[in-house]
């Protein structure tokens, strides 16, 4: 075990749980009734990454000074096994077929997997004590993500009401 990744999942928690604090105090209408499901948000975000089979390999990806074949295969399936265990990953909605006629669906995100997948996000940001650099993480890596449409005309809407409510506060300060 590595007390800088143990430190680092404790950061990663910490700032989800400060974005989805944000949207509690700043755009709760953004929540709506997802309410009922923040303790998953707040304290079960990314338990898996606990479990040996992610925690080792993730631990020795970006903690053990080595990337070797092994080490980076390992973390590979890993990381496979994070986004099927964790449906707040887009990744997690891709369902690739094996009948070539049905081909690749992306199936709609629910909501809730939604606000937790944008926190998980912003989480980066907060950790920079820079908020806004969600939008330009969002706009330099959307191109690459592959969603359903509905699923990105409900993440851009929420990514405009948060910079709406920052540039808001912004403006309020200065």
């Amino acid at each position: 075990m590595s007390a800088l990744y143990d430190q680092y999942l404790i950061q990663h928690r910490k700032n989800v749980k400060r974005a989805y604090g944000w949207f509690e105090e700043n755009l709760p209408e953004i929540l709506g009734s997802i309410n009922t499901h923040a303790v998953d948000i707040r304290c079960n975000h990314d338990f898996s990454k606990n479990l040996p089979d992610e925690y080792s390999a993730y631990d020795a990806y970006f903690y053990g000074g080595n990337r070797s074949y092994e080490v980076v295969r390992d973390y590979y399936r890993a990381w496979l096994l994070h986004l099927h265990r964790n449906p707040h990953h887009w990744q997690h909605w891709i369902l690739i077929n094996d009948d070539p006629e049905e081909g690749t669906i992306v199936l709609e995100m629910p909501y809730r997997y939604i606000i937790e997948m944008i926190c998980d996000w912003w989480s980066f940001s907060w950790a920079k004590e820079k908020p806004e650099e969600i939008f330009a993480w969002y706009d330099e890596h959307s191109k690459y993500m592959t969603l359903h449409p509905r699923t990105r005309k409900t993440i851009e809407h929420i990514l405009t009401k948060m910079r709406q409510k920052l540039d808001e506060k912004t403006d309020t300060v200065s």
